[in-house]
This record gives structure tokens, C-alpha cells and sequence, in this order.
């Protein structure tokens, strides 16, 4: 632990904090340009200061780098600090969080450029970044829970951006309340640490394990139900089954809202967690085989949704919850560096993507329906090229970025005791789908004829009896978010430079972002391994003789030295996982572009089927039916009916009632009349008398 630096670490999040004080008290008042001034500067001096961080530790200095800047919570032998962490993970998170959020702050200069709100868009946006740079930095727990409940907070304003409109605010509620449950799990969690440690301080509670030489549980123990209650946290925040519903709808948001949070960060924090938990996942086998089936079932389940989506940006939606469940996939087969690089190669490609499909928005004036475009590739170029790059690297061909990451996971699937081939082949399918809708994107948007205002009812038979909800009926158009403007500018036209510049960027990262980690039997050395070895090697790693065959899965696998045969194993399975992404770009070649009827006549005979997938296997619709509305019917009846009106306001009224009426029956005694107070009198002294005659007799 490195001691001797003064690194400043509170500075990194401290600075898009005081960007957001000042647009957010002041910005009414400012021109746009000095808006968009004060948040890039804010951004821009915090992505350079985490970069003088990460380059003053490594690759020298000692980790974690540890800074206390004051005692915050004690009771009694219970003390959580105020303080930062610097590792080799944090440092990843660290620069992805402010690397990627500046490109977008960038973009969103001219993409936001005529919309109301613009002060208020850059508050938010620099809020967000303040939340997430204190979870990613945090040197524990309960810090890291104030920048997870933070991040929910500034996506609930992001999201609910447009708060006019009824979509959006509901769908910034909606996230709001599902991330609460996978909240209150973590917070359970972190209770059950406390318990057991004493502390939530990292280094504290991963050198007790280490100390503790504690084995893998074989049942339900401590470790086992606290790692599935902070798995239950990640399900929330990062939009894994059954909490995944936020996400789809959080496209009601403006567009770099979902490059930010729902791509490139927000939705990676449960990633992060999990990977900076490692040493009690592994520690509970039971644990680990919950997170690799909900990952797992997550991604196959999230890429057949995004089959049928005619929105553009609901593709994409499906599609993170997707590639997600890949990150889970890698984290429930101890595989935890695998997965932290797809976090990363994620962010670059998906961001790219988003922001793609925000500069297609922009060029067609606002419409999402991907029925509605076609042909643009010689309309807007160089969105073209840049969705062309980011397409092929989140179908995984190489040599772009997306295939190194999407093969160590596969690779430490089939290798892992914690895996295995079932695993393996639906990923390997996951891919398979994955390809297919992307390029089906790829070939409606970009290929063909372009049409505005035409809707194939054909692939979308159902369109009559369907409601038209967003990215569901053939009626739905332009009905996202703050993209519903059409920029005014007529016709269909190039994004400017200020947007396509930080595609450019973010494209050269898709493309050689991955090369840091070429596995050796591609006769690379996986320098990115080696990066997150000191993290993922430390703590109970070496105690126990099933942790420590976990944790060498791991790290070991997939991409370690493999001998001759070993290699030729790696070879068929990096093959399979090419040739899945083959078979997608084959048949949406022969579907949307070579025989452009076959979908419809494909969904008229599986027209059932079609329906399902396309209201997304009805689960919101289940959940409303099953948790909705008995507690609003609970809330209605019960409460608000039963308990507030009938009792609390039963017994308030009830008591004001009584007391008027009885003043009403006092107020008839006082009548003024002479005749009337001698009969009382008279009455009150045969009452004493006959009572002092019965107290007598007694």
C-alpha cells in the first residue's frame, strides 16, 4: 500500500460535482455555450487528473493506493472512513467513467443543441459523473452504496429528462423503483459484512478472509447468502433477470443519456461490484453457479427480445442487457478479468453505438422507427463507417475489439469447474443472435431504399389488433424522447463535427481496444490479465484448496500458457464463436437485404410466436398483473381507504363530531330562561339528596 504519494484522489470526483453546482444554480442565466463550457472543462479536467493519477502508480507504485481524508460513521466498534482507492480496477473504472463520459459531454454539445432544458441536461449529466466516479473510487462499502444510490438518482433525472411527457417521467420512476429492490438486497449484504468483519472497508474485510484461511462453503453459509444478496443488488443496476425492465424503457431518455448510463457506465456498476467482491464470490461455489445462470439465461433471453424491435434504439437496449449477462456470465465462472474487459470493449463499441443511432435520429429528423430509413449509408458516410465498426465488433470479428472479450468469456466458460459446455453453447447461441439482430439493424437502416413515413405491415401483421406502444405497433412513430425534434434543417443530412468527432474516437477504440488482451495461443501475452492480476490474485485467492482452483480458472484458463493441444482447442472454440457471428450476418444478409419479403412471410406462419417476442414474453404486462396493481389495489383500498380514511380520519372526525355534538347538547342547557335553571337546580339537589340518603342506608 502506497503511502508516500499525495494523489488527491477526492479531486477526480470533486470536479464534475462543482460543474453541476454551477449550471445547476446558474445556468439559467448562461448562454449555451458557456453551459456546454463549464461541463466539458469540469470533465475534461477530471478525465486529466484521473489520467496524472493512474500514471504517477503505475506501473510503479504499490496498490492499492489508499487515501483516508476523514473518520465518518463510528458506532461502537464499527468505523466506515471517508476515502479513496486506487488499484488496478478502480483505474480501469476510473478511466472509462471519464474517458467515455467526456466524448459523450462532447457529442451532446450539438446533439442537444435545440432543446430546452440545456443547462439542466449538463447539470445532470455532470451529476452523474460525480455519483460514479465516487462508487468506482470508494475504499468501501458503504461510500461505494452513497455513489450506487447516486447514480440511480441522476438516472432517474436523465431518464425522466422530457418530464412532460408522460413515457418519460414514468420510465424514470419505473428505473427509480426497480433499483430499489436490488438496493435494499445490497444493503442486507453489507449488514451481513459488517456481522462477520466488523467493517466495510475493502482492504480489511479481504485481508480477514485471507487470514481467516476460510474454504469454499459447500452449502448455504455466510458467504454463499451474502453473495447472492449482493448479486441481487447487481440484478438491479445492472439490468440482469428478473430486474432488467428499467432498462428497455429508459430509452425515453435523450440519447447520450443511454450512451452514459445505460452503455458505457451506470449499468456496469453491478460488474464492478461483483468483480470487487470477488473474494467472497469465491468463496461460495453455490453463489457462483446462481450468477453464472442468471447471466447466462440474461443474455440469450435479452438477445431473442431484440429480434423483433423495430426502434432503433430498443435494439440497442436489448442488446446491453445482452452483452450484461455476458459480463455475469464471466463473474459466475470466477472468470472476474474476463468480464471487466468486456466492460470495457462494451463501453467503447456500445457507447459508439448509441451514439450512432442518436446521429441517425439527428439525420432523419427525429424518427427511430428503423422501418421508416434505409439507404442511408450514402446519405450520412461517416455514421456509416463508424456503426459499420461498432456493428462488427459486437458481433465479435476480429480483429475489432468486441471478439477478444467475448472469447476469453466463452474460452473461461467451457474451461472453468465453475462453467462447463452447456454454458459455453448458450453463449456461443447468444452470439449467434446477437450478430443476426445487429446486422438486421445494420442492413435496415443503412441498406435498400430509403422511406420515410413507410411501415412494412407485413413483417408487423399483428399492427391491427396490437397496441401502439413505443417500438411495438406499426403506429409508433418518432415516439421517443428527445429526439422527437427535427433539428430543422430539412431532409436527411450528416451530423456535424462536434457530434462525429467523438464517434471517430470511440471507433478507433472498438478496433484496437481488445488488442491489450490477445490470449498467448494467438501469440499475444494478455497484458490486460496481467494488469488486474495483483487485484484478482489478492485475498483468499491462495486459502483453501477449491478457492484457490477457482480463482486459477480465472486467471489461468483461457488465457494463460496453453500447451500445443490446448491451443488447438482454443482455436476450434474462438472458431465457433466467429462462426456464430458468421451464421448472424449470413441469414440478416438473406432477411433483409437479399429476400426482404421472407420476414413477413416468416411471421405470418409464426405469428404466436412472433407476438411473444415481440411483447417481450409479456413479462411486463406479468409483473404488472402480479405486483402492480395488488399494491395499488393494497395502497387504495386498504390503506388509503381502510386505514387513513377510515380509521385515522374516522377516529380525527369522529372526535369532532362527538365534541360538537355534546357542545350542542351543553350550548340547549344555557337558554337564558329563569324557569329553566330553577328546574336544574331543583333536580341537581334531589340527585344529592337521594345519593346522601343511599350513601346513609349503605
Amino acid at each position: 500500500m502506497t503511502n508516500n504519494l499525495n494523489l488527491n484522489l477526492w479531486v477526480i470526483p470533486l470536479l464534475p460535482l462543482i460543474g453541476a453546482a454551477i449550471n445547476g444554480l446558474f445556468g439559467r442565466r448562461f448562454k449555451n455555450a458557456v453551459v456546454n463550457t463549464v461541463a466539458l472543462l469540469f470533465t475534461a479536467l477530471a478525465f486529466g487528473w484521473a489520467l496524472r493519477a493512474v500514471w504517477t502508480l503505475w506501473p510503479g507504485g504499490d496498490t492499492p493506493y489508499v487515501e483516508v481524508l476523514a473518520p465518518w460513521i463510528a458506532a461502537g466498534k464499527f468505523s466506515a472512513p471517508f476515502g479513496f482507492q486506487l488499484d488496478q480496477l478502480s483505474m480501469i473504472m476510473v478511466l472509462v467513467v471519464t474517458g467515455v463520459g467526456f466524448l459523450i459531454h462532447i457529442y451532446s454539445v450539438g446533439y442537444m443543441a435545440h432543446e430546452g432544458g440545456y443547462y439542466r441536461f449538463f447539470a445532470y449529466l455532470n451529476l452523474f459523473m460525480f455519483f460514479m466516479l465516487t462508487l468506482v473510487l470508494a475504499n468501501n462499502y458503504l461510500l461505494m452504496f452513497v455513489g450506487w444510490e447516486g447514480v440511480g438518482l441522476a438516472s432517474y433525472l436523465l431518464i425522466g429528462f422530457y418530464f412532460l411527457k408522460d413515457s418519460a417521467a414514468n420510465a424514470g420512476k419505473k428505473a427509480f423503483i426497480v433499483n430499489r429492490i436490488g438496493d435494499f438486497a445490497f444493503l442486507i449484504g453489507m449488514f451481513l459484512i459488517i456481522q462477520r468483519f466488523g467493517s466495510l472497508t475493502y482492504t480489511d474485510v479481504f485481508s480477514q478472509i485471507a487470514k481467516g484461511n476460510f474454504s469454499a462453503e459447500a452449502g448455504w453459509g455466510f458467504f454463499t447468502i451474502t453473495g447472492i444478496c449482493l448479486l441481487i443488488g447487481a440484478t438491479g443496476k445492472s439490468a440482469q433477470f428478473p430486474l432488467y425492465v428499467w432498462l428497455p424503457d429508459a430509452m425515453e431518455g435523450p440519447t447520450p443519456v443511454s450512451a452514459l448510463i445505460h452503455a458505457a457506465t451506470m449499468v456496469t456498476a453491478g460488474i464492478y461490484m461483483i468483480a470487487r467482491s470477488h473474494a467472497i464470490f469465491n468463496l461460495a461455489p453455490n453463489a457462483l453457479v446462481v450468477v453464472a445462470v442468471i447471466g447466462c439465461f440474461t443474455a440469450i433471453f435479452a438477445a431473442t427480445m431484440g429480434l423483433a424491435q423495430t426502434d432503433i434504439k430498443r435494439v440497442l437496449a436489448y442488446s446491453t442487457v445482452s452483452q450484461l449477462g455476458y459480463m455475469v456470465l464471466a463473474c459466475g465462472v470466477a472468470a472476474y478479468t474476463a468480464g471487466i474487459f468486456h466492460l470495457m470493449t462494451h463501453a467503447f463499441f456500445k457507447a459508439l453505438l448509441f451514439l450512432g443511432a442518436g446521429s441517425v435520429i439527428h439525420a432523419v429528423g427525429g424518427e427511430q422507427d428503423m422501418r421508416r430509413m434505409g439507404g442511408l449509408r450514402q446519405k450520412i458516410p461517416v455514421t456509416f463507417w463508424v456503426m459499420t465498426i461498432a456493428t462488427f465488433a459486437i458481433a465479435g470479428f476480429p480483429p475489432l475489439s468486441g471478439f477478444f472479450s467475448k472469447d476469453q468469456i466463452l474460452g473461461s466458460a467451457f474451461h472453468s469447474s465453475h462453467g462447463g459446455p452447456v454454458l459455453w453453447a448458450v453463449g456461443v447461441l447468444t452470439a449467434g443472435l446477437t450478430s443476426f439482430y445487429m446486422f438486421r439493424l445494420w442492413f435496415m437502416t443503412f441498406f435498400g431504399e430509403y422511406k420515410p413515413g413507410a411501415v412494412d405491415v407485413g413483417e408487423e401483421a399483428h399492427a391491427a389488433n396490437a397496441p401502439a406502444h413505443p417500438g411495438h405497433g406499426a403506429a409508433s412513430h418518432s415516439h421517443g424522447h428527445a429526439d422527437d425534434h427535427a433539428h430543422g434543417h430539412g431532409g436527411v443530412h450528416e451530423s456535424p463535427w462536434v457530434m462525429l468527432g467523438p464517434l471517430v474516437v470511440l471507433a478507433v477504440l472498438s478496433i484496437v481496444g481488445g488488442w491489450v488482451g490477445i490470449p498467448q495461443f494467438m501469440g499475444g501475452n494478455n497484458h490486460f490479465e496481467h494488469f488486474l492480476a495483483p487485484v484478482m490474485q489478492s485475498g483468499p485467492a491462495v486459502t483453501g484448496e477449491q478457492a484457490a482452483k477457482a480463482e486459477n480458472d480465472s486467471t489461468s484458463a483461457h488465457a494463460g500458457g496453453p500447451s500445443e493441444e490446448s491451443a488447438g482447442e482454443e482455436w476450434m472454440l474462438a472458431g465457433a464463436s466467429v462462426g456464430a457471428g458468421v451464421f448472424g450476418l449470413f441469414f440478416a444478409w438473406l432477411l433483409y437485404y437479399k429476400r426482404p419479403e421472407l420476414p413477413n412471410q416468416i411471421t405470418s406462419k409464426m405469428h404466436g410466436i412472433y407476438l411473444l417476442v415481440l411483447h417481450k414474453y409479456y413479462i411486463d404486462e406479468s409483473y404488472g398483473a402480479i405486483f402492480v396493481k395488488p399494491l395499488l389495489a393494497l395502497s387504495t383500498i386498504v390503506l388509503w381507504r381502510g386505514v387513513d380514511q377510515g380509521v385515522i380520519d374516522g377516529l380525527v372526525n369522529g372526535a369532532g363530531s362527538a365534541s360538537k355534538g355534546i357542545g350542542n347538547e351543553l350550548r340547549q342547557m344555557q337558554s337564558g330562561n329563569i324557569r329553566s335553571y330553577a328546574s336544574w337546580v331543583a333536580v341537581g339537589g334531589a340527585a344529592v339528596i337521594v345519593f346522601m340518603l343511599w350513601w346513609g342506608v349503605k
